[in-house]
């Protein structure tokens, strides 16, 4: 470690993003302004004991003002008890930025904290004047068209390392750098650092937040000047991860650069600074985007309500969470928000209010990038979209896209997976989310019930899976069950009533009975086709079953819904 300088430390401030206090720090004499997101865990007052790290921040402070944060959760900042969003995250640093009067500024995003970079810059470009990233990662999950990600018993080691050896050795942090792991000053101060940066719960919470973390979908809309950074052989996130990054980025800069360390501010760092220095001059200053990117909320109604009392009441929720109406209509209407999170606690809170009223409604939440204010903002792919979503939405279900998912994955909603449409842009099949708020009060029966599973239960998930593949097959049950999970019966039905308050047999009942109720509500099939489609040896037995669950018949459900269909009818103009 370097020897220690003469340095003024930045005061500690704070500013609030929502109800959360944020610390940040400002400093540096360049002429414009430069946000630093750092990764995973952060501690500001922590960062200025490592002289590495001060000479960075010293000659970061010659390019710009420099605006440093502990993200929510983290370090100074509040810390909070739940799993906080992409999209939170996102807000923080505007909470910031409005903080030290900053309208623009470069983001430099670290690690994880480049994914949060990453959606600002696609939501607020006119905020961005150049997004910089190092080390970053666009899931944290493994996927066949992600091999890079680490695999769930890879992030599961990682969980248990965090919850019984927080920043111990069996954490390995020299593998975030290499060259700096016979420092033992250095690997103390890091040690401390992610210490002083989150508990154990904490760092926990995050490290599973991040494994929900995908913004594959977002680099496509990401138009500002970008340049991402990456070493040869980092560790922690693998060269091709930066390259796939670029790759969907138009017009992106891509630089690699010798070395395995995952810190920037080690190892040839006067490198990385020159990059940064002669991509910050060359990047104008003064860019204004016509489009950003928006999320879009659709509605349809079926109301004894008068229509103008319909309609106050969906302006009403729609202008508490900052969108705007822009298609009303009688029983349907079409809305734009800045940010997916509050579209769907706009959508949850309207569900709530007019459920209560006798009234249904089934709303589809999906995103656009897109001119707000133009008279044009709604074009053929809206119509498409729309179409093709309320086409499979239930009577008083939300239904929300998979990139929706991805950014507001965490504790506060559910996402389960409930159906496809075709993406015309892609040709690939675009997957659709039923939403849910979580709910603290509900018992493990009405989660399994309603389809809120944990969302980092692997063995949960497994379980499903399995059924999934099995639901026509009427001789399914848990002898088979338990020989594919690979445990006995008596540890597979111990294990399942643990997690979800269900025997095996429930599960799997319950699970087809879900599954058959979207099908009867979705396509055109009969009670029978259905019943035999997802394992029931008979009709009666399948209607049985299905009154039990949903106290009503399954012929009585699809002519409810047929019948509601029928009454919708969606005009775009």
């Amino acid at each position: 470690m370097k020897e220690q300088r003469e340095f003024l430390v930045p005061p500690i401030q704070y500013t609030k993003s929502g109800n959360i206090n944020i610390a940040y720090q400002v400093f540096g004499s360049g002429p414009i302004d430069l946000v630093y997101i750092p990764g995973w865990v952060s501690n500001i007052d922590w960062m200025w004991a490592c002289p590495e790290l001060v000479d960075f921040f010293q000659e970061l402070g010659k390019m710009a003002r420099v605006i440093l944060f502990d993200k929510r959760g983290t370090g100074l900042s509040d810390r909070v008890v739940e799993l906080s969003t992409l999209e939170e995250r996102m807000e923080d640093i505007s909470a910031v930025m409005d903080a030290v009067d900053s309208e623009k500024a470069v983001l430099f995003g670290h690690s994880e904290g480049g994914s949060v970079s990453a959606l600002f810059s696609a939501t607020y470009p006119n905020r961005v004047i150049s997004l910089i990233t190092f080390g970053i990662f666009a899931k944290r999950r493994y996927s066949s068209d992600y091999p890079w990600a680490p695999t769930d018993d890879e992030r599961q080691k990682l969980y248990d390392m965090i919850e019984n050896n927080w920043c111990g050795g069996k954490m390995h942090l020299e593998s975030l750098a290499p060259s700096k792991a016979q420092d033992t000053q250095f690997m103390n101060w890091l040690a401390s650092y992610f210490r002083s940066g989150a508990s154990p719960r904490a760092a926990l919470k995050l490290t599973k937040m991040n494994t929900a973390v995908n913004i594959i979908d977002i680099l496509k809309y990401i138009k500002v000047p970008t340049l991402i950074m990456q070493r040869t052989n980092d560790i922690d996130v693998k060269i091709e991860e930066g390259k796939f990054i670029a790759q969907h980025i138009k017009d992106s800069k891509f630089v690699e650069f010798e070395g395995a360390d995952h810190l920037f501010w080690v190892g040839n760092t006067k490198e990385i600074l020159g990059e940064m220095k002669t991509f910050i001059k060359k990047t104008k200053l003064d860019v204004n985007y016509r489009n950003g990117l928006f999320t879009v909320l659709f509605g349809q109604i079926v109301s004894s309500l008068k229509s103008s009392l319909r309609l106050e009441i969906v302006s009403e929720f729609v202008k508490k969470y900052g969108g705007k109406i822009i298609h009303p209509d009688k029983k349907c209407f079409v809305a734009v928000f800045e940010a997916p999170g509050r579209a769907i606690q706009c959508s949850i809170d309207l569900q709530d209010t007019l459920q209560n009223s006798k009234t249904s409604i089934s709303m589809g939440i999906y995103m656009k990038e897109g001119a707000r204010d133009s008279s044009k903002f709604l074009d053929d792919r809206d119509d498409y979209m729309i179409t093709a979503m309320r086409s499979q939405i239930n009577p008083n279900q939300i239904l929300a896209t998979q990139t929706i998912k991805h950014l507001l994955s965490g504790a506060e909603f559910s996402f389960i997976e409930d159906t496809s449409i075709l993406d015309t842009t892609s040709h690939d099949l675009c997957k659709l989310y039923s939403v849910t708020k979580n709910s603290k009060s509900k018992d493990q029966n009405e989660i399994v019930k309603s389809g809120s599973f944990c969302h980092y239960d692997s063995f949960l998930e497994d379980v499903l899976q399995v059924i999934d593949q099995h639901l026509e097959n009427d001789a399914f049950g848990v002898e088979m069950l338990s020989r594919k999970i690979g445990m006995s019966e008596r540890q597979l039905q111990r294990k399942i009533k643990a997690t979800t308050n269900k025997s095996p047999n429930q599960l799997i009942t319950s699970t087809r009975l879900n599954k058959a109720k979207q099908a009867l509500m979705s396509y055109n099939y009969t009670v029978a086709e259905v019943a035999f489609q997802y394992g029931f040896s008979s009709p009666s037995y399948f209607s049985k079953c299905f009154k039990r669950e949903f106290g009503i018949r399954p012929t009585s459900l699809a002519q409810k819904f047929n019948s509601n269909i029928e009454d919708l009818h969606f005009a775009m103009s």
